[in-house]
C-alpha cells in the first residue's frame, strides 16, 4: 500500500576491527533512506529504518552497492554480533563468522534471536549472554545457548557444544534453529525454551 512504512535492518559487514559502519556509509543511508526517515540504534550493532514499503527492494539494493547488509527487522535471527578479530583474520575465523552471518541472518523467529561470535576466550562480543553463542578456541569451536542479557534474570549461556569442527559449526547452529523455530510456545523465548526443552535434547539436535 502507497504511503506505508516497514522497518529495515542494516548492518555493517563483518571485518578486521568488528562490525563497523564507515563515515561514508552513514552519509550514504541517510542520503538514501532520506533525510524524514526515523532510524533507530540497536543494542544488536543493526540501525532500524522506516522506509516506504514501495521503495523498499531499490532501497536495499542500493545500501548493498554501498557495501552494507540489510534484513527485515523484528522476529528475526540477528546479524551476526561479532568480535574485533583482534588476533587476526585467519586465527580467530573472520571468514568464518562471515559464512555464519551470511547463513543465519534475517531467519524468521519465534522471538528476536540474537547469535554472538567470538574469537577466542577473551570473547570481546559477550557470546555468553547472546541466545547462541559461539567461541573459537585454537581450531575448533564451542557451542553455548541461552544466554539472558535483559531484566533481573540475566544468566550466562550454557556449554551445548565443545570442540565443533569448522564444517560442522554452520549446519549445528542452523539445526538449533530450526528446531527451536519449529518446536517453541508461541512466543516463547530462546532461554526459556533451551530450559524447557533441556540441554541435553539439543545436544542431539546439534549433532
Amino acid at each position: 500500500m502507497v504511503g506505508e512504512k516497514v522497518k529495515i535492518a542494516i548492518s555493517p559487514a563483518i571485518q578486521l576491527g568488528g562490525s563497523l559502519f564507515t563515515p561514508n556509509q552513514l552519509v550514504q543511508i541517510g542520503t538514501i533512506v532520506g533525510t524524514d526517515a526515523k532510524v533507530e540504534m540497536t543494542a544488536f550493532k543493526q540501525l532500524y529504518a522506516e522506509v516506504p514499503i514501495e521503495r523498499r527492494e531499490a532501497i536495499k539494493e542500493e545500501l548493498e552497492r554501498n557495501g552494507l547488509e540489510v534484513n527485515p527487522a523484528g522476529f528475526v535471527t540477528k546479524s551476526l554480533i561479532a568480535c574485533n578479530f583482534c588476533k587476526g583474520a585467519e586465527e580467530a575465523g573472520l571468514e568464518t563468522a562471515k559464512a555464519l552471518n551470511q547463513a543465519i541472518a534475517g531467519i524468521e523467529t519465534p522471538t528476536p534471536l540474537k547469535i554472538g561470535y567470538a574469537g577466542c576466550a577473551l570473547g570481546t562480543s559477550e557470546p555468553l549472554i547472546k541466545d547462541i553463542g559461539v567461541i573459537k578456541m585454537r581450531d575448533k569451536f564451542n557451542i553455548y545457548v541461552g544466554g539472558e542479557s535483559k531484566g533481573l534474570k540475566t544468566s550466562f549461556a550454557k556449554l551445548l557444544r565443545e570442540g565443533v569442527a569448522e564444517d560442522r559449526l554452520i549446519p549445528a547452529i542452523m539445526a538449533i534453529i530450526d528446531y527451536y523455530i519449529e518446536h517453541a510456545k508461541g512466543k516463547e523465548k530462546f532461554s526459556k525454551f533451551v530450559d524447557r526443552i533441556s540441554l541435553e535434547q539439543l545436544q542431539q539436535v546439534a549433532g
